[in-house]
């Protein structure tokens, strides 16, 4: 799903929401969870999951096209971790 059929979905269950606020909406929440992972925190969303950021340390490297080799910062990388409830009804199969 992407973040504008997420703005759609949302505006068709609550139709007392307008488009705009509605984006707005969405806008806010993911600029939230964003700025808290760029500032080092974690964030956890009760029923769904949590996000954090896993350090990947420096490394050595191949470039796959001349086979040389390359260095290979290090960086922290986003990593989202779904909860019990997420886990549960993803891996429901109706019998």
């Amino acid at each position: 799903m992407t973040k504008s059929e997420l703005i759609i979905r949302l505006t068709e269950r609550y139709p007392q929401l307008a488009l705009a606020d509605t984006e707005l909406v969405v806008r806010t929440v993911l600029d939230a969870v964003s700025q808290s992972l760029a500032t080092g925190k974690r964030v956890e969303i009760r029923g769904f999951g949590s996000f954090s950021l896993n350090y990947r340390p420096p490394r050595v490297g191949r470039n796959p096209k001349t086979g040389e080799k390359v260095d290979v910062p290090e960086k922290h990388v986003p990593h989202f971790k779904a909860g019990k409830e997420l886990r549960e009804r993803v891996d429901y199969s109706p019998a």
